[in-house]
């Protein structure tokens, strides 16, 4: 049996994944809007082997918390048009993008997505999000947000009729008989005639079947909703965990929920989010990470905090004290996974609200790993034989340096252990990650 391997993602965020990265003197943060910025950021990660790029996705800026919207870099670009650039200047790396259920139309979803991977010759994939935020409502006349579990329930119909349109044309409906004057077999592309609770939907789709029949799908919710959405859907899974047993549980508990839905063990691959910190020693490291803390300003970190904390009231906190009470985790109607992440972490290790503060604005409740190359890598190697992932999603604290530290020093180790490609064997996404390409869920009906 070959050996197995991990899988890598490179999750891109502007000048960097902390939020003071942008004030750091390495940091480009003139470059967020240039294409050839992220040309180079997507050149190092193809030159490191990761499976995939990972560009997340809001549909706000956080005007409302004026300390963020001053203090912090809250542009995004606009994923699937940047995306489709990207498809021109990489040849192998997946190319996946956040695009949220409860703000989009699957027909418009699908055909966006379909033509991303005909661009990119197979290589898209989608981060399935239900979007949590007020202000996000506000800016589709959506007032208040919707409920949790009712955005669930609307992204998974959303999920099913998405997959119906990406499905309607079979692989072989096109034909482009110039002399018999046929382009397509309608025999082979299939209404989908779908209507259920959120959406109504004729089909079939304006183009053809892509390479990979669907995109990949990404999903991130880590709670009982999310969870059983990601088990009935999700082909890969980006989760925050701080601990080896906290990660091993989840793994494990998803995995075992894999069969309740007819899917297996390997259909699904679990990516925790890690923030690297490379010095050429321990303490290098941890004087880089301390830079980055200094440069945090106070006001920011408590508004971020607060955010994490489903917007409790932190104005008369202690900074050198304990969290104040928060509200119940149920009447958290945003994310409530992370609210419960980062309230754990507080209690666990019994941090200060300053001491918070710091692990928010570095990785916002994922992993920090501050350390020498072969301590990186030594953390992620013991994370993945001792089986809590099938991989990591690598979250650069400052861009492009951190990522380029990472491709130059630390894959080459996990490498040299025979734990990651040394060369691409796909032409796919799915290919990288050892995924089955679906068949058309119509092709048994013209048979």
């Amino acid at each position: 049996m070959a050996k197995k391997e991990m899988h890598l993602g490179a999750f891109l965020l502007h000048t960097g994944h902390h939020v003071s990265a942008w004030r750091h003197p390495d940091s480009q943060p003139e470059r967020v809007m240039e294409a050839d910025y992220y040309r180079q950021l997507a050149q190092i990660a193809e030159r490191g082997k990761f499976d995939m790029l990972f560009l997340a996705d809001t549909l706000f800026a956080n005007y409302a918390n004026p300390h963020y919207f001053k203090h912090a870099v809250t542009t995004r670009p606009e994923p699937i048009t940047l995306l489709s650039y990207l498809a021109g200047v990489t040849e192998h790396i997946g190319l996946a993008a956040t695009v949220s259920t409860t703000y989009q139309e699957p027909y418009n979803l699908a055909r966006e997505f379909a033509m991303l991977d005909h661009l990119s010759h197979g290589r898209a994939a989608w981060n399935i999000v239900t979007s949590s935020r007020d202000e996000e409502a506000a800016n589709f006349g959506s007032s208040p947000h919707m409920e949790h579990s009712l955005r669930y329930e609307r992204a998974r119909e959303f999920a099913e009729v998405a997959a119906k349109l990406w499905d309607s044309w079979e692989d072989d409906a096109t034909i482009a008989d110039r002399r018999a004057g046929i382009f397509a077999d309608p025999a082979r592309v299939h209404t989908i005639h779908h209507r259920g609770e959120h959406f109504g939907v004729r089909g079939p789709l304006n183009l053809t079947r892509s390479p990979q029949g669907r995109p990949v799908f990404i999903q991130a919710g880590a709670s009982d909703s999310g969870r059983r959405f990601a088990a009935e859907y999700a082909e890969v899974i980006f989760v925050a965990w701080q601990t080896f047993d906290e990660a091993k549980h989840y793994y494990n508990s998803l995995k075992q929920l894999l069969p309740e839905y007819g899917r297996s063990p390997e259909a699904v691959k679990v990516l925790p989010g890690i923030l690297p910190i490379i010095g050429s020693t321990e303490q290098e490291a941890r004087d880089k990470e301390a830079l980055l803390q200094e440069l945090v300003l106070p006001e920011l970190g408590l508004s971020m905090l607060s955010s994490a904390l489903g917007g409790a009231d932190l104005s008369d906190a202690k900074w050198d004290g304990p969290l104040p009470s928060l509200p119940d985790a149920s009447r958290i109607n945003g994310g409530k996974s992370r609210f419960q992440l980062i309230s754990d972490l507080a209690r666990r290790e019994q941090l200060t609200v300053r001491e918070l503060i710091y692990r928010v604005t570095g990785a916002r409740g994922h992993r920090t790993i501050a350390g020498t190359p072969e301590q990186i890598a030594d953390h992620l190697t013991d994370w993945f034989i001792r089986g809590a992932c099938d991989g990591f999603n690598i979250m650069p604290p400052v861009l492009p340096g951190g990522l380029e530290e990472f491709v130059d020093q630390v894959v080459p180790i996990l490498q040299n252990r025979g734990l990651f490609r040394t060369a691409y064997t796909s032409s796919t996404l799915r290919g990288h990650l050892g995924l089955a390409r679906p068949d058309s869920q119509f092709a048994a009906s013209t048979v």
